[in-house]
Parts: C-alpha cells; sequence; structure tokens
C-alpha cells in the first residue's frame, strides 16, 4: 500500500525543499525524497562550501596585503586541511537547519533513490529496501551534475570538478582552469589567493561570456594584474594523467597546439540535468537537451508533472530554483502565482573582484532593438572603495532612452554581489530612471556608485 499525499518533491535542493515548505505553509501533506544530503548540491557542494573557501582566500589575501594597510603581518600561512574543513562544517550546519526546517512544516523525508513509476506513483529505493509513494502532484528537483569532458574524465586525484577541487588532498602548485563561467572564475580567484599559478582556457572570445563585454574586458585586466593566465578562443584538446601531474594539449586561436604540464586541472565546462533513469522516458516528459521543458508555471508536458531548477531552462542559479519552488508550490495549491521574469533575476559570482548583473547587456538592450542611454560609474570615485582600498571596479547601468525602464545593471568590484539586489527590486518595480535618481543613497558607501552610474547615464554624474 503506498503512502499518500497530496505532493512529492523529488530533489531537496534549494528548489525542491523550498517548494516544500511553501507548499507545506499552504495546508498540502508533503514528501520529499533525497538520495543523499538535504539541501543538494548547492548547500553541501555549491553555493554555500564554495563561498566559505572564497572568505578565507579573500582573508589570506588581506593578511598577504596588510602593508597596505598599516599593518604588519610576517610570514602568513594555513593549513589546507583546516580550511576545508571550515568549509564543511559550514555545510553541516546548514544541512542540520534544512532538517530542522522539515521537521518545523512537517514535511515526511523519504531518503533513498526516487524513480517515477507512473502518474502520481513514486518508488523509492533505499538500500535495495522499496517504499512506494502516491500523490496527485509531484515536483521533480533533482538538479545537475558537472559535465565530463569526453576525452578526460575526472578522476579525484589530478583532475577535478567542482566537488574534488572544494576538498583537496593538496594545494595545487600549478593549475589549470577549464571554463570561465562563475565556477571556473570562482575556483580560480580561490586557489590563485591562496598561492597556485593559475591558467583559465576559454573556447569563447572572451571570459565570463554571459556578462556585459566590459565586465569580461575588466575581470581578464584584474585576473591577469594578479598574476593569472587567460586564454580565451583556444580549447584542451588532450588532458592526460601523468602520475605526478597533468599534461594538457591545448588549441590556441591561431590554430597552434600548446603543450604544457600542470600539477592539477579543474574541469568548469557546463552541468548535466540529472534526468536519466528517473521515468521521465516511459510518461513522454518533453526535454530540450536533456533539461525538461516547462511553461511559465513549471508545469511539464504531462499533468500533475512540474518541474524547476537545474533540470528546466537557464539560467541554472539557486534563487532560481528557489523561486520557482513557490511558483509551482502555489500554482499547485490553486494559487495564481506569476510567471517567472528571467530578466530579473540577478547573477553573482564571487571571484575577486566579485561580478553582479541583473536584465539585459548593452550588446543584448541594442540586440533586441532598444536605443539605449549607458551610464557608468568607477570605484575609484567613491570615497568608501578607496576607504576600503578595493578601488578597482565599476557600476554600469543601461536604460531604454525611450521610456527610462531600466533594461540591466551590471558591476565588477568589492562587495557587488550584495548591491546588485538594489536594482532587482528597482527592476521587479518597473522603475524608470527618475525615480533612482530621486531616491537618496546613504553616505559614505558602495550603494553610491548605483546612483551616479543612473546619473552618468543622463548627463548627471556628480563625482567623477
Amino acid at each position: 500500500m503506498a503512502d499518500t499525499y497530496d505532493l512529492i518533491v523529488l530533489g531537496s535542493g534549494p528548489g525542491g525543499y523550498v517548494a516544500a515548505i511553501r507548499a507545506a505553509q499552504l495546508g498540502l501533506k508533503v514528501a520529499i525524497v533525497e538520495r543523499e544530503l538535504l539541501g543538494g548540491i548547492c548547500l553541501n557542494w555549491g553555493c554555500i562550501p564554495t563561498k566559505a573557501l572564497l572568505r578565507t582566500s579573500e582573508i589570506y589575501h588581506y593578511m598577504t596585503h596588510a602593508e597596505a594597510y598599516g599593518l604588519s603581518n610576517e610570514k602568513p600561512g594555513f593549513d589546507l586541511a583546516k580550511v576545508v574543513k571550515r568549509s564543511r562544517g559550514v555545510a553541516g550546519q546548514l544541512n542540520a537547519g534544512v532538517k530542522g526546517l522539515m521537521k518545523k512544516n512537517k514535511i515526511t523525508v523519504v531518503e533513498g533513490l526516487g524513480t517515477i513509476a507512473a502518474k502520481g506513483k513514486l518508488i523509492v529505493d533505499k538500500d535495495g529496501k522499496k517504499t512506494e509513494l502516491a500523490a496527485k502532484d509531484i515536483i521533480i528537483a533533482t538538479g545537475a551534475r558537472a559535465r565530463d569532458l569526453p576525452f578526460a574524465k575526472a578522476d579525484g586525484e589530478r583532475i577535478w570538478t567542482y566537488r574534488h577541487a572544494m576538498t583537496p588532498k593538496e594545494m595545487p602548485t600549478k593549475l589549470l582552469v577549464i571554463g570561465s563561467g562563475a565556477i571556473g572564475v570562482e575556483f580560480a580567484s580561490f586557489y590563485s589567493d591562496m598561492g597556485a599559478e593559475v591558467t583559465i582556457v576559454e573556447m569563447l572570445d572572451r571570459i565570463v561570456p554571459v556578462e556585459d563585454h566590459e565586465v569580461s574586458e575588466f575581470l581578464t585586466k584584474q585576473l591577469t594584474k594578479q598574476g593569472m593566465k587567460v586564454i580565451t578562443k583556444a580549447g584542451v584538446q588532450s588532458l592526460v594523467n601523468t602520475g605526478k601531474g597533468v599534461k594538457a594539449e591545448i588549441k590556441l586561436a591561431d590554430g597552434k597546439i600548446e603543450t604544457n604540464e600542470y600539477s592539477h586541472a579543474i574541469v568548469a565546462v557546463g552541468i548535466v540535468p540529472n534526468t536519466e533513469n528517473i521515468g521521465l522516458e516511459a510518461l513522454g516528459v518533453k526535454t530540450t537537451k536533456g533539461h525538461i521543458d516547462t511553461d511559465g508555471q513549471c508545469r511539464t508536458s504531462v499533468p500533475g508533472l512540474w518541474a524547476i531548477g537545474d533540470v528546466t531552462a537557464p539560467p541554472w542559479l539557486a534563487h532560481k530554483a528557489s523561486h520557482e519552488g513557490i511558483i509551482a508550490a502555489e500554482a499547485i495549491a490553486g494559487k495564481h502565482p506569476h510567471a517567472m521574469d528571467v530578466r530579473n533575476i540577478p547573477g553573482c559570482t564571487y571571484s575577486r573582484p566579485q561580478i553582479a548583473s541583473v536584465g539585459l547587456t548593452e550588446a543584448k538592450a541594442k540586440e533586441a532593438g532598444y536605443e539605449v542611454k549607458v551610464g557608468k560609474f568607477p570605484f575609484i570615485g567613491n570615497g568608501k572603495a578607496i576607504a576600503l582600498g578595493e578601488a578597482e571596479g565599476f557600476v554600469k547601468t543601461v536604460f531604454d532612452a525611450k521610456t527610462g525602464e531600466l533594461l540591466g545593471a551590471h558591476m565588477i568590484g568589492a562587495e557587488v554581489t550584495e548591491l546588485i539586489e538594489g536594482y532587482t527590486v528597482a527592476k521587479q518595480l518597473e522603475t524608470t530612471e527618475a525615480e533612482l535618481i530621486e531616491t537618496v543613497f546613504p553616505h559614505p558607501t558602495l550603494s553610491e556608485m548605483m546612483h551616479e552610474s543612473v546619473l552618468s547615464a543622463y548627463g548627471r554624474a556628480l563625482h567623477f
């Protein structure tokens, strides 16, 4: 006899557990199925533990540059095992927090590998013991995993995915990072600040290619200034674990093959959705390149089956998954939530310098047919940035010249991942330049640059 619920959530990442909580708040009887750890990849092996590592490297950077602040700190060092232990401790603390939230909201947690046996039916396998669950609605929130290079699968010794890079047994001396998205440049920043010699290889013509072109250019200059080597329009054709390191053949933009040896390599070339072997094929669920197709309410092509997060279309971000979880839960409960507007989803990269953006880039706005007004303000013009010793970076805003609509905002520099939400709220509220110009920003703060960037777009910048 199947255990019956109103809703079953398959996967407990930031999309799944949030969907379960919201559904429980709305009075539904909910079960959540997880094969590994509550909180999913983001909490246990992604967003959170990487930020703990990056905080360590940030502090270590300040330690090694103490003299710039009038301080002395002779021979700073670190214990890699303790660095990793702290990161894992942070993840463990939040994992326990999710367990508490499940209990608080009376959500049944079922451990094991879940497979959708038929519409409204799910089988959970835990060490050979099978449990049958039933519900009118099922949300698929199974996430994604790192994509391997077809010719060089990660071995955990010399060739790493993000998981291996988070729990290193030894410190790389010469590191190759393949791919320059958020994951690639974050690990490049971490290991570079901890003392490794880092090379980044990107197939496209610029790093962080989803960002505004000026952000990519600025980041390249900053990483190069920090001692990293950045190679664009290039692809790794061969990657071999030699036992003592990694031998890589890199095809450069001019067609020449460059062979180099590294102590380790991190493969950060995208993700693969976890949609195999969970019963989707038999149900005829429509997908695109493996990712599940959904409508604005997160419905799949099969009634009663919903999908959220990295198993669906991009952007593949934790906060996008969480908001989709809320949308799906509310739709299932008979509410009428607004569809997700991907233009209002901010993106953050926690490299040094940080990157944050929301909405259209200048190029994308022009491609969409907008006549634009663009404002830009540098960190060097901001008193707080100078006082912090963080005067490298800029804030850029893009407006519709005809209506004053804020189309996009793009930042690079210290703490911009905390600033971007101001522009995200402005976009959600459909704010125009008029409201932003009339808003009072506190002094001295980094946020004043947001105001100045808006003023700059209309020829009114005050401090530069």
